[in-house]
């Protein structure tokens, strides 16, 4: 059985080999720091599972819980303080890389489809094989479908040498910087406020402000509260735990008897509206940017906006109506 704990391990070994890159890119000016940085991030992994081991009282090696936390706080640190930097990356030249454009042509798309069609093929159709870990098919057919996506594409381009797209994505990784982890840090965020009880206080909030057994208004806050909740914390599934809380699961769905799927699935959607509006969210509308030179680092929220805007809209609409 495929456990999902092996794709763990394998991301924090990328990460670890390309720590070793970056320590020996004499191009790069903080070239320990970054080494240190993601060097750090990839050993986490592992070690991570010793301490889910000693926490939920699993079999397996055992762990303190310590050492990972100062960890994190070194990595706090190091990103915090500017400490990550970026060497010169090794390329094509910009001939070389239009003379291969045109002779692959729309055959570069073909490693990007790869990765949702081994997911999606694990998720429906080996889910109940017994090859992967209960509850996991999903998660794990998607690290599978990369690596099956890396392999695709190096037989699409014709590259022999796998050391090629390691140091492809270790430039990758050096533009985007600490942002990269911004969606799991803001989706433990969510789940930290939910701990706390920020959703029942905005509840109570919603409780006092909404009419009674108003089902409209109880839908437009909800969607509403999503994307602003969004916007503010740079992803929706930081606000998913605090807008349900309070709002989706008490009011829509025990009170109102929506349907559970469509609620908390339009619910999702219209955050995800928020998520195209929002800097908050740099790896999706600042990174881009970036990478990309823009003269403008918030053109791509300029451009989406109004797609944003006129989801948040449907959502609504669609939940009202066909939700309950």
């Amino acid at each position: 059985m495929i456990k999902v704990e092996w794709l763990y391990w394998l991301i924090g070994l990328v990460f670890v080999v390309m720590a070793v890159q970056m320590a020996a890119d004499r191009s790069n000016p903080k070239r320990w720091t970054s080494a240190a940085f993601w060097g750090l991030l990839g050993l986490t992994f592992p070690y991570g599972t010793g301490v889910a081991n000693a926490t939920a009282g699993n079999g397996g090696w055992t762990l303190p819980a310590e050492p990972l936390g100062v960890a994190v706080l070194a990595l706090i640190v190091l990103a915090g303080f500017n400490f990550l930097g970026k060497g010169v990356p090794v390329t094509t030249t910009g001939e070389q890389r239009e003379a291969a454009a045109g002779r692959l042509g729309n055959k570069i798309f073909v490693p990007a489809l790869t990765i949702p069609l081994v997911a999606i093929v694990c998720a429906s159709v080996l889910d109940e094989s017994g090859l992967f870990e209960s509850g996991k098919a999903t998660l794990l057919g998607l690290g599978l479908g990369c690596i099956a996506a890396l392999v695709v594409g190096m037989l699409v381009t014709g590259e022999k040498k796998i050391s090629v797209p390691i140091h492809s994505g270790r430039s990758m990784l050096e533009a985007m910087g600490s942002a990269l982890l911004l969606p799991q840090l803001l989706a433990v965020l969510g789940s930290i406020f939910a701990a706390a009880g920020v959703g029942d206080q905005v509840g109570d909030i919603m409780n006092k402000v909404l009419p009674d057994d108003s089902k409209y208004f109880a839908v437009v806050a909800y969607c509403v509260g999503m994307f602003l909740f969004t916007v503010i914390m740079g992803n929706a599934f930081a606000a998913f735990p605090v807008m349900t809380a309070a709002i989706g699961w008490p009011v829509l769905i025990q009170q109102m008897h929506g349907n559970e799927p469509a609620v908390l699935a339009i619910g999702m959607l219209a955050g995800f509206a928020g998520t195209l509006c929002t800097p908050m969210a740099a790896n999706f509308n600042i990174v881009p940017a970036t990478l990309l030179e823009l003269k403008d680092q918030y053109g791509p929220i300029k451009a989406q906006l109004p797609t944003g805007i006129a989801l948040l809209g449907c959502c609504t609409v669609i939940m009202a109506l066909f939700a309950f």
